[in-house]
């Protein structure tokens, strides 16, 4: 069956604005063949559009979704995978965002052997949430299988990122990379032969730059030949990165950093530029702190400890304004402001970040505790509240939520709520903070 006119018209519909139709389209096709990737990759673009242009009715969506989800739950515990990934598209037709249903989503798929419709969902997760490394670690797998070695390695490199102790990621990482290795080596038996490369300075160059993990000697055999290449051209942008990521492999981050910012002078509208640069500095900031306390120098530990804070303000502003519409980069944002006690510009930016849902429940709780900051605690307790909506009683975030908005009823005299906010967390962790103390105080 040639699906690819009924994907077009699919498409054609959520142009249109009639993502219902879209939906159904998608849906039918998946009915069809429930690993057609594109489709599957469609109906989560669709049913996120759909979901952003409805505006309200949060709480009826979860409720309305709440029996396809727990049926779904019941079904991948009894390995019932076909079963489980229907009832979660259904949960998912309402609310299309939510990370933790679309990775169950992807393992059912992957279980039943679905892969192309698993790499479509695993890659919408990792577009939803950009630091989630089981998302981008199965991404990067389901990638892999079907042959995209390349794009599979990029997406473990992002799950390492996010989680470097990620010790799935580093396996799958490492045997890739390997595999790689050895496809290229055995190239010559095949269509592409080491024949194709006539410069065999060159081909020893591709050969090196192929392997991840690589010898100090060899590291500084790379940087002797770009110093080389450099020399002749000093305005090569690319070569400057190349060269930083070498004194990276080396250890050499302040090195590193000057040929980065030397590259970002040639590509100042890089959003991908301005955050390696971002990572770079605060990591060189980071270290000369570490010295400082290691030599009990207090004086420079604080002037490098603000430097640090103004540079990750001033470095995530610059990445707000070439993406000002991404939440999670205001969530960050209000976050690193709210540190520096600028709490008037945090609220600013975290009143824009609680409106992606993808960030909603950690903006709300910054956005309080800068309102608490500021002495607002009924709107503070209001932010406190609903943060709180659906977290589980152990939560660490839930112990803290309930702790500040005990803080704020006593700070007004409620002493019976400010007792009840500190019960809730007695019961479940009588050494969280001073929680034992209040209880006792509070008597």
């Amino acid at each position: 069956m040639d699906t690819s006119k009924y994907i077009q018209k699919a498409e054609e519909a959520a142009r249109r604005r009639n993502y219902d139709f879209a939906v159904e389209l998608y849906t039918q096709l998946l009915d069809i063949d429930p690993d057609q990737g594109d489709a599957r990759a469609g109906l989560r673009v669709v049913l996120k559009k759909r979901f952003e242009s409805k505006k309200g009715g949060a709480l009826f969506r979860k409720l309305a979704g709440a029996g396809p989800l727990a049926v779904a739950k019941t079904m991948a515990k009894a390995g019932r995978h076909e079963a489980c990934a229907k009832s979660l598209e259904q949960y998912l037709a309402s609310n299309p965002l939510d990370v933790d249903a679309n990775l169950l989503l992807g393992q059912s798929l992957e279980a039943v052997g679905h892969k192309n419709s698993a790499r479509a969902v695993y890659e919408f997760v990792a577009e939803l949430d950009p630091k989630n490394s089981e998302g981008l670690r199965r991404a990067g797998a389901m990638v892999a299988a079907t042959g995209d070695h390349a794009k599979a390695l990029e997406y473990y490199e992002r799950a390492l990122e996010a989680d470097p102790r990620d010790q799935e990621a580093l396996k799958a990482r490492k045997n890739l990379a390997a595999e790689t290795a050895l496809a290229s080596q055995s190239s010559d038996r095949v269509t592409h032969s080491r024949d194709q490369i006539k410069d065999k300075a060159g081909a020893a160059e591709l050969e090196r730059a192929q392997r991840l993990h690589r010898s100090e000697d060899e590291l500084r055999e790379d940087l002797a030949r770009l110093e080389d290449q450099f020399a002749d051209d000093p305005t090569d942008s690319a070569l400057m990165l190349r060269l930083a990521e070498v004194h990276e492999k080396l250890k050499d981050p302040e090195a590193a950093l000057e040929f980065v910012e030397r590259a970002a002078e040639y590509d100042r509208n890089s959003y991908e530029m301005l955050d390696r640069l971002g990572k770079l500095k605060a990591k060189v900031l980071k270290k000369g702190l570490a010295r400082a306390d290691r030599d009990g120098d207090t004086q420079k530990a604080s002037q490098l400890e603000e430097e640090l804070k103004a540079f990750e303000v001033e470095n995530c502003e610059k990445r707000v304004a070439l993406r000002p519409g991404d939440g999670a980069l205001r969530l960050e944002l209000g976050r690193l402001l709210h540190r520096r006690g600028d709490h008037d510009r945090a609220i600013s930016e975290l009143q824009k970040a609680v409106s992606d849902p993808r960030c909603a429940k950690d903006a709300g709780f910054y956005l309080a505790q800068s309102f608490q900051a500021k002495g607002f605690n009924d709107l503070a307790r209001k932010e406190y509240e609903r943060s709180l909506e659906g977290s589980p009683a152990r939560d660490d975030r839930a112990k803290e939520v309930l702790y500040n908005l005990g803080a704020i009823a006593e700070a007004e005299g409620k002493v019976d709520d400010a007792r009840s906010f500190y019960t809730r967390i007695f019961e479940v962790d009588i050494g969280y903070r001073d929680v034992a103390d209040k209880m006792e105080q509070f008597r």
